[in-house]
């Protein structure tokens, strides 16, 4: 039993791990985008060599097409894999067919023979007249239907075992010429890197020639990566500074309408603490007591009486009562409440609903959102790195490089406002999505105006170029994080892969 168990266990465990393995569709389709993103850099690398004297840029398409093909010969081997499970799998089902057809053989022709030997015994008429009564007759002839039954029964599973033997060793074929394909493709692909590490290895001679130079355009390039990282700041913070002093101004507004409404129901208290008073200055006077000078004087019973000054009890008549006092207890005034201080709100809480709603959604769609430009290549990766050919170089990147086609339309990754139109270098379109910033820059052109509303994928500007003349964009994700400060994250984490 615990031999049992632990078989299940096992089972389980390896179905859970082939689960979590991409599967022969997801591999195929990772291939292709990666055969794509390597004839996209190759068309890149062809518009780059158009200049006799090497470049940064041909440098960098080069890396990234070895890059690519490395992960192509990857997914290439994880579809190997995939394809030599199969076939061991399609190996043992036909292995098991093939049993399976062999006992249904022998067992066809067991029951054939013994048929055989016994027919002239087992004579379907002879058989049943041969009954000792009708009951008898009947079994025998149930009998002999049942058997009838049964070996056309076996001849059937033979005809299907045979069908599904074919069907098994077609797939099995298959799969070994696309193991086959595979296998060229992998040594093509092998042999091309071989051929760009040559040729990587003599362009990156060649720029270590002019290291003074490509050290100046690299320093160059930094200045003004952070002279634009500086006012991409500014400008988040201005946004920040903005929405804090509308929810001030909203919150001082409700703090006002609160103590208009507060006296306007202090003044409606105070009315009705008069008006009370009143009524209760009347009741007094329908008691026809009232107050005279030195006397008192009671109208009762019809007849004055008088209390002099020094009497040291009022005078009484009949069936008079003392006086009623007219005054009545002190109340105090009604006092409103207190305005409360209005505080400084993080820029989170100074979102709208509906912005705060399109900032979750923004923040739902991280990897999923699409390409700021339709075709390209990632050319320049985020954060901080030694350069390529210089290790001592380092640089700082806020955002990612992607090198793209000539004129390449640049769209909004997702729906927003457009912030900011500047030309620092290039010109910059930056994107607000309540708590997070899309930034576009060395644009050649934009088509967008601060203030417009931006779909996603729509068209905001076309993609500029670079010094070495190469079409790149430079693309960047910014967050404002608790503290009302804004900082750059990776956006290779926010694209769709």
């Amino acid at each position: 039993m615990r031999l049992y168990i632990l078989s299940f266990f096992l089972l389980l465990g390896v179905t859970q791990a082939q689960a979590q393995q991409p599967t022969r569709s997801e591999l195929e389709k990772r291939r292709a985008n990666l055969l794509e993103e390597i004839n996209s850099t190759q068309q890149q690398l062809e518009a780059t060599k158009q200049d006799k004297k090497a470049t940064m840029s041909e440098l960098k398409a080069l890396t990234a097409k070895l890059e690519a093909r490395q992960k192509l010969i990857g997914n290439i081997n994880a579809e190997l894999s995939n394809i030599d499970g199969s076939i061991q799998f399609s190996a043992q089902e036909i292995n098991t067919l093939n049993s399976n057809l062999d006992k249904l053989k022998a067992s066809y022709a067991q029951s054939i023979r013994y048929a055989y030997k016994h027919r002239t015994s087992q004579n379907m008429m002879a058989f049943l007249f041969s009954a000792n009564d009708f009951n008898d007759a009947i079994r025998r002839m149930q009998y002999l239907r049942k058997y009838r039954d049964y070996r056309k029964e076996q001849a059937d599973k033979i005809r299907v075992t045979q069908v599904q033997l074919k069907q098994k060793i077609g797939v099995l074929n298959t799969q070994k010429t696309q193991k086959g394909k595979l296998l060229q493709t992998e040594e093509v692909q092998k042999n091309e890197i071989q051929a760009e590490t040559q040729q990587t290895n003599q362009l990156v001679t060649e720029l270590k020639g002019r290291e003074k130079e490509l050290v100046a355009q690299i320093q160059q390039n930094q200045k003004m990566a952070r002279k634009l990282e500086a006012s991409i700041r500014d400008q988040i913070r201005r946004e920040i500074e903005l929405a804090r002093k509308k929810a001030e101004e909203e919150a001082r507004r409700k703090a006002a309408e609160e103590a208009a409404l507060a006296r306007k129901r202090a003044a409606e208290e105070e009315a009705r603490r008069k008006a009370a008073a009143a009524q209760q200055a009347a009741r007094n006077n329908d008691g026809n007591t009232y107050q005279a000078g030195s006397q008192t004087v009671t109208l009762n019973t019809g007849r004055p009486s008088s209390t002099g000054n020094n009497a040291s009890k009022p005078a009484t008549t009949g069936n008079s009562k003392p006086a009623a006092t007219t005054s009545e207890p002190s109340r105090p005034a009604y006092t409103p409440p207190p305005v409360a201080s209005v505080e400084k709100p993080s820029y989170k809480l100074s979102l709208t609903p509906e912005v705060q709603a399109l900032s979750n959604n923004f923040a739902a769609n991280r990897g999923r959102l699409p390409w700021p430009v339709e075709k390209g290549f990632i050319s320049g990766n985020y954060g901080k790195h030694p350069n390529k050919l210089f290790p001592s170089v380092i640089e700082n990147n806020i955002g990612i490089d992607i090198t793209t086609g000539e004129g390449a339309s640049v769209r909004a990754v997702y729906e927003g406002v457009v912030r900011t139109v500047a030309n620092i270098n290039g010109i910059m379109v930056m994107v607000s999505h309540g708590e997070f910033f899309t930034v576009y820059s060395n644009l050649a052109s934009a088509s967008v105006r601060e203030g417009d509303h931006v779909s996603a994928k729509q068209v905001i500007g076309r993609a500029g170029k670079n010094d070495d003349g190469e079409n790149m964009l430079n693309f960047q994700v910014w967050k404002v994080g608790a503290n009302n400060s804004p900082a750059s994250v990776n956006p290779s984490d926010w694209i769709a892969r």
